[in-house]
């Protein structure tokens, strides 16, 4: 493609609303388009990456035997109604009405439909397995998108989803697709971890992300260097600290504590280590018509952080049904005091107790009345808890529960989730087959899903520096950028089109910067759009030699025409 007939607007400056690299460098060279918050269209480059991340998608999806097919992004109502989801997806299912009325979604995802087909079409056992997947748009109404391409309303999703006659033969599904998102990460070209997650609004028994490691990603992820182990904090389990089973419960007593509202303060206060203190946290819970449908009392160990996931999970409540409690209406109902409350006297609430409190002594916690706290307070004697569960967040340098090493942190970006389903859905919604004995027997489903434009952006983020987009050849918009220093010159112009001509002949996808335009801005685009090889077709076109430089080297060198054609031929052959 000539750059001189190309639409492509490259932007100078930062725009105001990007605050990450890869929303940066997709606005700055016109990849993408911004419509409204959270929605943005695809220019023609950014396009091609989009398409190339799609093909390999497909590519090792169809190889994994998935049969691609094409749903509707309008989903009627009925079916997550069947589900149960309607009202637990929460305020991010974009729900809209006909004209007569009827309730519908813009689909986030499509077990639900894809369940109904299965449910209407398998009858038989002889039917199973079965890996129908689609790439296609999804929406998810977000209170807060941002990052561009990273949190946004509208994007573009593959979903697959896999039906078996048994739990073994969903392992073996899971596992299948598990290595296909692999190869796909590992052919986009992207550093990444798969990690053990929480299933969310999915559901599910178990749950890995695929985590594009990433200092500016949303997801924190905790591994273990001695072992295996890695997980999404949100679902790592944590070690409780050694039960103090030979320390003897001391008596009860209230000290004055004026003004020591944070563990911190209070610790200080009483000379003591955080760890020897009690965190109280207070919620309150709503139901379906979102009325308030009780209060809740969590409690960790005050140098611990809760981890909400773990407590929503426990409640066995959807995520968005849960919120900090006004400690004013709570204290009329329950009898706790703001920054004061402790689990002894606590009533009309539910107690959810981290379950490393149990076997700890003599802590101190809030005595439930302004500027006291209660000193020597312990599990069994003093409290009880109606949900005794881990709810901890594992912190870096914390043990590792599989193998006791100190674990650490990093930072990501989710790609990629798949999850075992088992029979939420096909139980909910009645989707069976006959087995061999014609007995009724209930579809072991799984999920998968890819983020295709968040892959886009995740490739931006590991693959960049300050001039622009390094782009990997495989997901590259193009292969090559030739750039003529003057396009008038018709030894140079005549040269480049050769080079031009005879790297598509090859099979090479070539952009040729013949615009009427200064050395400098030309270099400064090839540098910001990020094309993989760059040949330079200049001064010594006269002689043959033109400049070659790959776009993720410092280094360039002078070669030959046909060097420069075979070379770029056999780089691309190699890396796409």
């Amino acid at each position: 493609m000539k750059l001189s007939k190309m639409h492509l607007k490259t932007l100078r400056e930062v725009p105001n609303e990007a605050e990450i690299p890869s929303h940066i460098l997709l606005l700055r060279t016109g990849m993408i388009r911004k419509l409204v918050s959270g929605v943005y269209g695809f220019m023609p480059l950014g396009w091609r990456s989009v398409r190339k991340i799609e093909d390999i998608i497909r590519q090792e999806m169809d190889a994994a035997g998935g049969q691609e097919i094409h749903m509707s992004a309008v989903q009627p109502a009925e079916l997550w109604e069947e589900s149960g989801r309607w009202f637990a997806y929460g305020p991010e299912l974009w729900r809209l009405k006909d004209r007569n009325g009827r309730e519908f979604c813009l689909g986030p995802t499509h077990e639900e439909i894809f369940t109904d087909i299965v449910r209407n079409d398998v009858a038989s056992h002889r039917q199973l397995p079965l890996n129908l997947y689609q790439i296609q748009t999804k929406y998810r109404d977000e209170a807060r998108p941002r990052f561009g391409l990273m949190r946004s309303r509208e994007f573009i999703m593959k979903d697959a989803y896999s039906f078996d006659k048994d739990e073994a033969g969903l392992d073996q599904s899971y596992q299948e697709m598990y290595d296909a998102y692999d190869k796909i990460f590992t052919r986009c070209g992207l550093t990444f971890r798969p990690v053990e997650a929480d299933s969310g609004a999915i559901g599910g028994s178990n749950s890995h992300e695929f985590t594009a490691l990433s200092e500016v990603g949303e997801s924190e992820i905790a591994y273990c260097e001695s072992c295996s182990m890695a997980a999404t904090t949100e679902r790592a389990e944590c070690v409780d600290a050694p039960a103090q089973n030979d320390v003897e419960m001391l008596a009860l007593e209230d000290v004055h504590t004026p003004g020591t509202k944070t563990i911190e303060e209070v610790a200080g206060f009483l000379g003591l280590d955080e760890s020897q203190t009690m965190k109280a946290l207070l919620f309150v819970t709503y139901d379906e018509e979102g009325k308030e449908n009780g209060y809740v009392a969590a409690f960790v160990r005050g140098d611990r952080e809760l981890n909400m996931t773990k407590l929503v999970n426990a409640l066995d409540i959807p995520e968005h049904s849960i919120e900090f409690a006004d400690e004013e209406k709570m204290a009329e109902a329950c009898g706790c005091v703001g920054g004061f409350t402790g689990p002894v006297g606590l009533h009309d609430c539910k107690i959810v107790v981290d379950s490393e409190l149990v076997g700890l002594k003599n802590l101190v916690a809030g005595a439930n009345k302004e500027n006291y706290h209660t000193k020597n307070v312990n599990y069994g004697r003093d409290y009880e808890g109606d949900i005794v569960v881990d709810l901890k967040v594992l912190q870096e340098g914390d043990a590792c529960p599989v193998c006791g090493a100190p674990v650490k942190h990093a930072r990501g970006i989710e790609v990629g989730q798949v999850f075992k389903l088992g029979t939420k859905y096909s139980d909910s919604m009645g989707a069976y087959y006959k087995d061999e004995n014609m007995k009724d027997q209930l579809i072991v489903m799984g999920c998968y899903g890819i983020g295709v434009t968040r892959t886009l952006a995740a490739v931006v983020e590991q693959h960049h520096d300050e001039n622009g987009i390094i782009w990997p050849m495989s997901v590259a918009p193009y292969h090559v950028i030739i750039t003529v220093m003057k396009p008038d010159d018709e030894v140079q112009a005549e040269v480049a089109d050769k080079i031009y001509t005879d790297l598509m002949k090859a099979g090479a996808e070539v952009m040729l910067d013949d615009r009427k335009e200064r050395p400098g801005v030309k270099f400064k685009d090839a540098d910001l759009l990020g094309i993989p090889i760059r040949i330079t077709v200049g001064r010594g076109a006269a002689d043959g030699i033109v400049e070659y430089k790959m776009r993720r080297d410092a280094d360039k060198i002078e070669i030959s025409v046909e060097d420069a054609i075979t070379k770029a031929v056999t780089t691309i052959n190699e890396e796409k």
